[in-house]
């Protein structure tokens, strides 16, 4: 850390650049003495990034933000309050501490909780920020998470992780086994220091391969923003051999959308395939990323197009975590059809269909956007079809 940039006069600056031209800045004289114009810039990269996903630091004086790919790896504030709804107790582990968003959010639930975090300089910034905050129940080790646990002769209530999921080559990676540390080979370790432990993971993530390699699932919570997965949780809980339970949430600035489920509900769930009817309905990405393409048919009393589309209709409207449409018409799909059809413009989405939304806007020269949205699909029949929806 360089202290420097925390003087008043420096940190206005770094407020007044934002958004200023990075690549013209670096380029002139040096604007402070014991400042480099990189370190400014890192500055005002890093706050930039988390004007949205972090606006407690972004809003907070004299917070000193890490390298940018630290701010990228964070948390958002959204989904690490999620994660702090999950724990509960009095002591907490937060094995990959990294940028500390994370812990800050777990420290207003308990008691205690230890950030660690092998990257000296990212453990010395979070430690301050650690202080500018006010979170004075933060231990900070700055070393290896899991030689922490070796060594301390504490239990704790909740151990998280977050491995990385970056190789030596700075590339990403997706198994559990790839990523740093390997979960999967500490496992003992985790249930000798608590009996629950969180683990994050990536979204694209097959959850089948998840519960394979792992063990003593209880929960797994996907987690959507605006009808994008961003995070898998994990939560074991030793010696656990009930039914799991997925939990998913999709959160919007209007709302939050839920949808739980235990997962043998999906095996014994039966739907009923119709054609389309008055309205159709997508689920939202959590939903669709848990599996549960069955269930939600019987919860919300939908019909399915066809066991692979993925599309649900009804002839009432109903609530639904996830977009709602009125159908206007239906056209078996044909290159006929789509020259009678003649679109200038509309919103294309694809589901169980042999091209891409690219290739469909491409060849049929159909811009982005407007009001009409066109699902490409598969009927029960096993028909391609397209249908015509305005939004409910």
């Amino acid at each position: 850390m360089n202290e420097n940039l925390l003087k008043p006069g420096i940190q206005e600056f770094i407020s007044n650049k934002i958004d200023t031209d990075i690549v013209s800045f670096l380029l002139k004289k040096p604007f402070f003495e014991g400042v480099s114009n990189k370190e400014l810039a890192q500055q005002i990269i890093s706050k930039k990034k988390s004007k949205t996903k972090l606006p407690t630091w972004y809003n907070t004086p004299k917070i000193y933000f890490p390298d940018k790919l630290h701010i990228e790896q964070a948390s958002s504030e959204t989904t690490a309050q999620h994660k702090a709804n999950i724990v509960s107790g009095k002591s907490l582990v937060d094995v990959t501490g990294g940028f500390g968003v994370d812990t800050n959010f777990f420290a207003l639930k308990m008691d205690v909780v230890y950030h660690s975090e092998t990257h000296q300089d990212l453990s010395e910034i979070a430690a301050y920020n650690f202080e500018v905050l006010g979170r004075k129940n933060v231990e900070v080790i700055s070393g290896d998470g899991l030689s922490f646990l070796r060594e301390s002769k504490l239990r704790f209530d909740w151990v998280y992780l977050d491995p990385s999921r970056r190789n030596n080559q700075n590339g990403k990676v997706f198994f559990l086994s790839d990523c740093s540390p390997n979960v999967t080979e500490h496992l003992d370790l985790l249930f000798r220091k608590s009996k629950n432990v969180m683990i994050k993971t990536s979204p694209i993530l097959d959850i089948s391969v998840g519960i394979k390699e792992l063990r003593f699932v209880k929960e797994i919570h996907i987690v959507s923003l605006k009808n994008e997965v961003k995070e898998l949780l994990w939560v074991l809980q030793a010696n656990f051999d009930g039914e799991i339970v997925v939990k998913t949430v999709n959160i919007n600035q209007q709302k939050i959308d839920t949808f739980n489920f235990r997962l043998p509900e999906e095996k014994r769930a039966i739907p009923n395939f119709t054609a389309p009817q008055k309205f159709l309905y997508e689920p939202n990405s959590a939903i669709l990323k848990s599996g549960a393409f069955s269930l939600v048919a019987k919860r919300y009393s939908l019909s399915k197009l066809q066991e692979h589309s993925h599309l649900y209709t009804s002839n009432e409207l109903k609530i639904f975590p996830g977009r709602k449409f009125k159908i206007e018409k239906v056209w078996y799909y044909s290159k006929k059809a789509m020259k009678i059809i003649d679109f200038k413009k509309a919103n294309i989405s694809v589901r169980n269909f042999p091209e891409s939304v690219d290739s469909l806007r491409k060849r049929f020269k159909i811009l982005e956007g407007g009001e009409s949205y066109l699902f490409f699909t598969t009927d029960v029949n096993g028909e391609k079809i397209i249908i015509h929806c305005k939004k409910a």
